[in-house]
């Protein structure tokens, strides 16, 4: 092969790589009013919401598990950014430290509810070339962060259009020593009404028909397969429609590397609906 076409070839090949990468990430720092710290964020935009020919986007906000951090979804499906370029979705992963995504009645230091459903979608909308409604916003997550997903989806209808789960704590009740939630919640036997007022399960009410659109995943090797089976039947039997996605799989990164594709479909049709 000439040197010409060693050029060429290399030339071609920085083309394909650049078309592939082309969306920008961005590592920050966004400040929490209400906890009096930054919190780190990493958000993944599309090439076609950069620049001065820029459109308006929809936006995932993407919750990480527990012990996990921003960078925790991008390292678990590194085709984020292609993704996101191919789809026009703009992806928005915080740092929820372990706060199952609540405002913690115990630790003013862990607002996450707050943070994400509010601060931190007010800072992207007013960064990033967003669909700024509650039509081009959704939520969802990993375990600790499919609990988050759904939390602040049904509480916050008003800012979220679409929310999901995989592999979610749903129900936090039936682990009452696990993952480090007495410290926002206190120990369960003695703070019961504060974990019945701090699950998924106990949010339902708040939701009627067509307030959200709703996918949960789970595998049916995980422990949470059943409080997810429970959940699917209780929305049901309220009459609320949802995508409940059973298929084989345990509480792993190889589950939610394959969970999560289904879910960003699902969004991006939602997104799409008149």
């Amino acid at each position: 092969m000439t040197k010409k076409h060693l050029l060429c070839s290399a030339l071609a090949l920085l083309w394909c790589v650049g078309t592939l990468q082309a969306a920008r990430i961005d590592t920050l720092w966004v400040e929490s009013p209400s906890m009096h710290k930054p919190v780190q964020v990493l958000t993944i935009v599309p090439d076609c919401a950069l620049g001065q020919k820029a459109v308006a986007c929809p936006v995932i906000y993407l919750l990480h598990g527990y012990s996990g951090n921003a960078f925790s979804w991008y390292q678990l499906k590194p085709e984020l950014p292609a993704i996101a370029d191919e789809k026009g979705i703009i992806f928005v992963c915080p740092d929820g430290k372990n706060s199952w995504y609540w405002d913690s009645p115990r630790d003013s230091t862990y607002r996450y509810e707050t943070f994400v459903a509010s601060e931190l979608v007010n800072y992207t909308d007013a960064h990033y070339k967003t669909i700024a409604t509650p039509r081009g916003r959704a939520v969802t997550g990993l375990s600790m962060g499919g609990h988050g997903g759904l939390w602040l989806g049904m509480r916050h209808f008003d800012i979220f259009g679409a929310a999901g789960s995989t592999s979610g704590g749903v129900d936090i009740r039936p682990f009452p020593t696990n993952w480090q939630m007495s410290k926002q919640l206190g120990e369960f036997a003695a703070n019961k009404g504060l974990w019945d007022k701090h699950t998924v399960m106990t949010q339902l009410s708040r939701i009627k028909e067509g307030d959200l659109a709703l996918i949960f995943d789970c595998g049916t090797g995980d422990f949470f397969y059943e409080v997810n089976k429970t959940l699917h039947e209780q929305l049901l039997g309220r009459g609320i429609s949802h995508d409940f996605i059973v298929r084989p799989g345990v509480h792993n990164q190889k589950y939610w590397n394959n969970a999560i594709d289904y879910q960003i479909l699902f969004f991006e049709k939602f997104f799409k609906r008149k």
